[in-house]
């Protein structure tokens, strides 16, 4: 199937603020690893799930591929050119194509527009329709994501209304541009338990009624078997395992995969975790280990993990992992029903 985008082996690195005299006497800048050497690409129509623990680089990602910030080094393909080699305007004009849904839908909300203002504003700011027109399209947009009735809803303001409403907001604003590509990050963080079912079963008809792909970015890998066909899994700035859902699933062959799919909650009180825990804390950032990242909470790492940083080997059919000792037969994993 053709890739709608790649993105090919993107680093970010943030400067580390500090104070006057700290930089002065500083021997050495210091940088945060956020993204570093991230490679892969997302077919035409699929929902690529990446997911990984707070603070790992998704976020980052997500904003890089839609050139919300500058990447230190790499490059992100679309349409068959580099995003980062366009023009201003021709940003400008991609973004019709390129939409965000942002984790919090109430911070990325203006209290000073309405809903339907808030709906309507990128029809204005691109000039698609009359005033008129982008009131049509906004109330025909509303429906569709069931803000309804639209006509009530379009006059309130986002404090006047509901957590997953405002929620279903972002994803019309998202949405009214009639986008082909959309990088939803955490679109359901935010929303009650009761809601999120109702989110995704929306995100998943949305998809298929707009022909989208999404960048699915989570920390909760229970959420990505119910919309993603494919799962890229982070840790510290760098993916570790990406393969279809069955494959990772079924064969997670990364020990930090196992261990997420392992913590995820399962409705049994009876149930038992045989599954170790990884020991301590994510390493920082700002100095990441040497060799692989996850050594010093691996359970099975050898002397060999704590030097040489293993790269992305084929597993199988569209299954690739990067570790020295991958798991062979993982072993089905098995939650909630």
């Amino acid at each position: 199937m053709e890739a709608l985008l790649e993105v090919r082996n993107l680093e970010k690195h943030f400067p580390l603020q500090k104070g006057i005299l700290d930089n002065l006497l500083a021997k050495q800048k210091q940088f945060v690893y956020a993204v570093d050497d991230v490679s892969f690409s997302i077919r035409k129509g699929e929902v690529l799930g990446l997911v990984g623990e707070s603070g790992c680089g998704k976020t980052t990602t997500g904003r890089l591929i839609l050139r919300l910030l500058e990447p230190t080094s790499g490059d992100v393909i679309y349409g068959n050119q580099s995003i980062f080699d366009r023009s201003k305007e021709d940003m400008r004009r991609m973004r019709l194509k390129m939409q965000v849904v942002f984790q919090d839908p109430f911070a990325s909300l203006s209290p000073r527009m309405t809903v339907g203002a808030a709906i309507r504003h990128p029809l204005m700011i691109h000039k698609l329709y009359s005033r008129e027109g982008a009131r049509e399209r906004t109330l025909e947009i509303m429906e569709k994501v069931g803000l309804s009735p639209a006509t009530f809803l379009y006059r309130k303001y986002p404090h006047q209304i509901s957590g997953g409403q405002r929620q279903r907001i972002v994803l019309a604003r998202a949405l009214v541009t009639n986008p082909e590509f959309l990088v939803a990050d955490e679109p359901i963080a935010m929303a009650d338990v009761s809601v999120r079912a109702m989110i995704l079963e929306l995100m998943a008809q949305l998809k298929q009624e707009f022909d989208l792909t999404y960048l699915y970015i989570t920390h909760d890998l229970a959420t990505c078997k119910y919309i993603c066909d494919r799962i890229a899994i982070m840790y510290l700035g760098k993916i570790v395992e990406i393969g279809s859902l069955e494959a990772v699933f079924k064969n997670p062959a990364h020990p930090y995969t196992a261990t997420l799919l392992a913590a995820v909650p399962v409705p049994d009180p009876k149930f038992k975790r045989t599954h170790p825990i990884p020991k301590g804390e994510i390493p920082s950032a700002i100095s990441p280990p040497p060799g692989c990242r996850f050594h010093p909470r691996c359970a099975i790492a050898e002397e060999r993990c704590r030097h040489e940083e293993p790269a992305l080997c084929e597993m199988g059919s569209d299954h690739w992992v990067a570790c020295h000792r991958p798991q062979k037969d993982g072993g089905p994993v098995v939650f909630g029903g």
